[in-house]
């Protein structure tokens, strides 16, 4: 199943294909209990890459049992420096290995090459930035009355649940272990069950890295039976999770009904991006279709609501056609600008969005069609930009995950801001305008956990990134996340 592609990847990367892959729990390399396992696929052409084996309940309980022994007899006790010098041993690993990793990706998600470089850059530089933060977790002394002392610690949880996605595997792991490891928790990193590989390599590395058994465990398969396990076990301290809104209530009530174990949710987005007619529309025209389009829609903070304001209406949606049309497609470990869909299944969805904006009155411009021919074994749909005048519209109401625009013209900003907030979604939004007195207004009355202005997807590992009403709830990145995976204590003392 690899010969069509064994002359483009690194050694390291076919000796790791051809293994039989298993799951970490304590520091062993595991088969599934009960030897359930399922496909991983190539969404380039269909073909299956690996089998992966399904996490059991049962499974699940041993890596939970692993993470706890370890937790409770070394790991809390670890120096701060200590824990800070494995996870910047664990990014040198990654960018040793930053080729692997990277071609892995793209043979599991089926992204370009070039953005899974990106991935796994920003992955390394969340290890390094959280590996100064051990050192760095305080309390506060407080005042208070009378002959008493109060003061406060922070404290890492136990055991935490991280539950990545598909759309960005390594980059996402990342944000939830890093963090995570800092704090001094131990950890169950799940991957979705469509891209498990990356997160299997990095496990690999925290073992070389020297971590202790148990610390980092990562199990593989679905969401039932396995993320519905680790959400379910009674001793695991929090749920950290990226996916849908609707999933993401499906954890929370299952939290609730265990332990009342914490949770923090990155969830779905139906981004607003708004171009006002003084922006500069140069440096609009060069981002507007990967704001658009990147990752091949499957992004959560996607500007698939696109807003122009009338003066400047058809010169930026001829723009975007223009580019959009240019935007290649193909196999990952090509790189072109786009991939293909994550599998038929959403393939499959993002189409019959397609069918009900054409059947509900949108204008269809550009794209629409599965991609034929020499990459009709793919997954692959080209960007689709439909021009409407109704945010009614399921294709402007609803989360679509696909290369899917919908194209839209204001009058004013007052107008605008209404719209960008009707929506349950608050994840991301974007302005682009001259005027910084009415991007800041804007910006303060979007109802959005992030705000670009004059630019998209601009992240770092310092700023904290989270959404507002079904976007989520919690904030990772930065200090913010430290405040995810820890707890605070106050201690009394009377003198």
């Amino acid at each position: 199943m690899l010969s069509e592609i064994t002359t483009k990847l690194q050694e390291k990367t076919l000796r790791f294909l051809e293994s039989p892959q298993k799951m970490l729990v304590n520091g062993e390399w595991v088969a599934a209990k009960d030897a359930q396992t399922c496909p991983t696929v190539n969404p380039a052409n269909g073909t299956v890459i690996a089998e992966i084996p399904i996490a059991s309940a049962e499974d699940v309980d041993q890596a939970v049992k692993a993470a706890r022994t370890v937790f409770e007899q070394e790991w809390k006790y670890t120096a701060p420096a200590e824990k800070a010098q494995l996870m910047w041993t664990l990014a040198d690993l990654m960018e040793r290995d930053k080729q692997v990793l990277m071609e892995l990706e793209c043979l599991d998600n089926g992204k370009p090459l070039e953005k899974a470089a990106y991935d796994v850059d920003s992955a390394i530089a969340h290890f390094r930035y959280y590996a100064g933060w051990p050192t760095k977790i305080e309390g506060n002394t407080l005042p208070v009355a009378g002959n008493r002392m109060a003061f406060t610690r922070r404290e890492a949880l136990g055991v935490v649940g991280l539950i990545v996605p598909w759309n960005f595997p390594i980059m996402m792991a990342a944000w939830k272990l890093a963090p995570a490891l800092a704090c001094g928790n131990t950890c169950i990193l799940k991957p979705a069950e469509q891209t498990p590989l990356t997160a299997l390599y990095l496990g690999k590395l925290v073992t070389e890295a020297g971590f202790p058994a148990g610390v980092v465990n990562v199990v593989t398969g679905p969401g039932l039976p396995t993320g519905e396990a680790i959400c379910a076990h009674m001793d695991v301290d929090k749920v950290s999770f990226t996916g849908s809104t609707a999933v993401g209530r499906r954890i929370m009530e299952t939290a609730a009904k265990s332990n009342l174990k914490k949770v923090s949710l990155e969830l779905g987005g139906k981004s607003p991006n708004v171009i006002m007619k003084d922006a500069d529309l140069e440096q609009v025209l060069e981002s507007v279709h990967w704001c658009s389009f990147y990752n091949s829609g499957q992004e959560c903070t996607l500007g698939s609501r696109l807003y122009i304001q009338k003066e400047i209406y058809d010169q930026v949606l001829e723009g975007l056609i223009q580019k959009a049309s240019q935007l290649t497609i193909g196999n990952g470990l090509e790189n072109p600008d786009l991939g293909p869909m994550i599998s038929e299944q959403q393939l499959h969805r993002v189409s019959e969005y397609i069918v009900k904006g054409k059947e509900e009155g949108a204008e269809l411009l550009l794209g629409g069609a599965r991609v034929e021919g020499a990459l009709a074994d793919g997954y692959f749909l080209p960007p689709t930009i439909f021009a409407h005048q109704n945010d009614e519209l399921s294709i402007a109401k609803e989360e679509i995950f696909g290369p899917v625009a919908a194209v839209s013209s204001f009058d004013n900003l007052e107008e605008i801001i209404h719209r960008a907030n009707n929506t349950p979604y608050g994840l991301a939004a974007a302005i682009w305008s001259r005027d910084l007195k009415q991007a800041y207004h804007f910006a303060n009355e979007v109802k959005a956990g992030t705000i670009w202005i004059n630019g998209y997807d601009m992240f770092d590992a310092a700023v904290p990134f989270g959404g507002f009403k079904e976007s989520g709830m919690g904030k990772e990145m930065g200090k913010s996340a430290i405040d995810l995976y820890t707890q605070e204590k106050a201690i009394w003392t009377a003198l």
